[in-house]
């Protein structure tokens, strides 16, 4: 029982913080970063602003969810490695389908990769 109620305290706070972050790119006028450790684009690098920002948001917010819905999942699951499976496939399988939505949006909407 204690473990529950910490995992759900651990999970909960991530996902408020991937939460946070994604309505705070929602809502930012120029261009956010992917937190890979690049500068963000430069307002005129960027076709729509707007649009990059809202996807990048809609992508730390889907992914708050995929962490707590892999916890609640876990929760229903009485096999204590297969939870452990299933919360760690919540917080890493997202990760590079993250990245892969990221490259599109460069793809997209960013004037100096575009073909």
């Amino acid at each position: 029982m204690t473990g529950t109620i910490i995992s759900g305290v651990i999970c909960g706070l991530v996902a408020l913080i991937l939460l946070g972050i994604g309505i705070s790119q929602q809502r930012r006028k120029t261009p956010v970063g992917f937190y890979s450790g690049k500068e963000p684009p430069k307002p005129e690098e960027i076709s729509d602003v707007k649009a990059w920002n809202q996807k990048h948001g809609a992508m730390w917010i889907l992914y708050a969810f995929c962490i707590l819905g892999a916890w609640i999942s876990a929760q229903l699951i009485k096999n204590d490695l297969y939870a452990g499976i299933l919360l760690a496939a919540g917080v890493f399988v997202p990760l590079p389908v993250m990245i892969l939505f990221h490259r599109c949006l460069v793809k997209k909407y960013d004037r100096l990769h575009r073909r």
